[in-house]
């Protein structure tokens, strides 16, 4: 048996360190080495979603001390991006967030077939130069005030490196874990709604210590956290390892072919964009994060203007009747609510991509689509109430589904596609996000806009938005049901699947174990656990310390 694996794997000794070929797996290691690898990237491309700590302080690069900006009256576009003299606003810097988003989409979508023949070690060593050294970039921007290297490094560069970093474990893990599919890509990408969690009080704590009286000290903070990021990701791409072709779990067996919502074989890349069901899971995603990051977008002025007074203690005050101090206070609860969202955002992936083992990735859509378009449409009712702790937990539900919407999908193609490229399909589903990530808060932040014009206030101003995301459900829904097994017509012939998993001069293996994978948690998947672990930990103790000011 072991003969047979090294025939296997020994053409790999002469490809090159980061080939595919070089990280096959062999007799002995455990497959729960593998999650805290993916874990180490995507908690580090997380931080995309804490981009925003530093947005204020470089409003003030230029005027640090100073009682006024160095503000320049109607600066366009192009004045900013090259000015030396002049403060940044925040519009031209949140450009940064919207080019990475946009990126991770386009990234993953044109490189997702690369990342399948170059292997997941590969790609996550790109994905660490392009994010970490995007920081290093923005870094040099700040120092020396020019924005476009800021949008050039963080936007362009960095959200290369997100999309690549993004979908790196995807098609790794969910053929270490056939058994436990939703449960592996929702351990990973857990991460990636973590990072922010982590990195942006970390981002806090390192600007407050490296600003004197004439530095912000954001450049000085994105130049450690770029070097950390870069060494971080480049530990995590290094840890990634392949199971041998014909490897699977010890002593499982695959999915009847009874069970028609499980492929029995695989799609070829070239044809999967060309199903009906391709589309419609397009549409399952895009509508249920269009959803989830509407409410995101606004979701600190949305539980001042609905609450107002009533979130310290003087009910019937509406926000504009409350003096300077008093709005400090209703914005510090607010941040409380913000950071509670963030983290059942970030539990809602483990616990609904687990679920959804148990109960089937249609089922698990449509609990989001159902449970979530009756949350929306209760939530106005909550609000009428005055019931601020319904309104809370309502929301709380609504972004745990909208976390586990992201760890569930690529579950879901893997089981209508296979296996084989369901890493690269899953990248060119990202554009649904990149879609939803202009869409949702589009929508909802023009219905509040016309809803305040008309001269609508409190509980009443976001109670049309709420309907209105409960209809993107509904629509969701309908997709989700139309999701149906693709037709044998689709699959790729076995002999094709055969020589796309051989090697040079390789002997195929049988299916079998061959004492690859076991271990459960030994003491180096424990020690691997603990480095992921414990940041996770510390960022969890750090947002709930906030989010209790909620419940004061």
């Amino acid at each position: 048996m072991n003969s047979g694996l090294a025939g296997a794997v020994a053409p790999g000794v002469a490809h090159g360190f980061l080939s595919r070929e070089r990280i096959v797996a062999t007799v002995g290691f455990n497959r729960w080495l593998v999650p805290p690898a993916a874990l180490a990237i995507h908690l580090c491309i997380g931080m995309a979603y804490g981009l925003s700590v530093f947005w204020l302080p470089l409003t003030r690069a230029l005027s640090v001390g100073k009682a006024a900006p160095a503000a320049c009256a109607d600066m366009g576009v192009m004045t900013a991006l090259f000015t030396t003299t002049c403060d940044w606003r925040v519009g031209d810097l949140v450009t940064v967030f919207s080019i990475g988003i946009v990126m991770l989409g386009l990234s993953a979508a044109l490189f997702g077939g690369w990342l399948e023949r170059a292997g997941p070690r590969k790609a996550g060593l790109v994905a660490a130069l392009c994010w970490g050294g995007g920081f290093l970039i923005g870094a040099l921007g700040v120092y020396v005030h020019q924005l476009w290297l800021v949008w050039l490094g963080m936007g362009l560069i960095g959200g290369i490196g997100l999309g690549l970093g993004y979908i790196s474990p995807v098609s790794t893990l969910i053929k270490w874990f056939p058994d436990r599919r939703g449960m592996a890509t929702g351990m990973a990408i857990m991460g990636f709604g973590g990072g922010a969690m982590i990195g942006s009080p970390l981002a806090d704590m390192l600007i407050k210590s490296f600003r004197t009286a004439d530095t912000a000290g954001v450049w000085q903070t994105l130049a450690v956290m770029g070097v950390g990021y870069l060494l971080f990701m480049i530990a995590g791409a290094l840890g990634y390892r392949v199971p041998p072709a014909g490897w699977r779990p010890e002593g499982w067996t695959p999915p009847a072919s009874s069970n028609a919502m499980i492929a029995a074989g695989h799609v070829h890349l070239r044809d999967a964009h060309k199903t009906f069901q391709f589309w419609m899971i397009w549409l399952v995603l895009c509508l249920n994060v269009s959803a989830g990051i509407g409410v995101l977008a606004l979701a600190s002025p949305m539980l001042q203007e609905i609450f107002g007074g009533a979130l310290i203690g003087q009910p019937g005050t509406g926000l504009g009747a409350l003096d300077g101090g008093q709005k400090a206070q209703v914005a510090a609860i607010a941040a409380g609510f913000v950071g509670l969202l963030s983290l059942f955002n970030i539990l809602g992936r483990f616990f609904w991509a687990s679920l959804s083992d148990r109960i089937g990735r249609k089922a698990t859509y449509a609990t989001f689509f159902l449970l979530g378009g009756l949350l929306y449409a209760a939530a106005p009712g909550a609000a009428t109430a005055g019931s601020q702790a319904l309104f809370v937990a309502i929301f709380c539900v609504i972004l745990s589904m909208y976390g586990g919407g992201f760890a569930t999908i690529p579950a879901y193609l893997a089981d209508i596609f296979g296996t084989q490229f369901v890493g690269a399909i899953h990248g060119r589903l990202l554009t649904a996000w990149s879609t939803a990530g202009i869409v949702g808060p589009f929508v909802v932040t023009k219905i509040r806009e016309v809803q305040a014009a008309s001269g609508v206030q409190g509980a009443d101003l976001y109670g049309r938005t709420m309907y209105v995301l409960a209809g993107f459900l509904a629509v969701g829904f309908v997709c989700n049901l139309l999701i149906r097994p693709l037709a044998r017509r689709w699959f790729m012939p076995e002999e094709e699947v055969a020589a796309l998993g051989a090697k040079p001069g390789a002997r195929q293996l049988p299916s079998g174990s061959f004492g690859i994978g076991r271990g459960g948690f030994s003491a180096g998947a424990l020690l691997a656990w603990a480095v992921v672990g414990i940041p996770i930990l510390w960022g969890i103790g750090i947002t709930l310390s906030k989010a209790l000011i909620l419940f004061r």
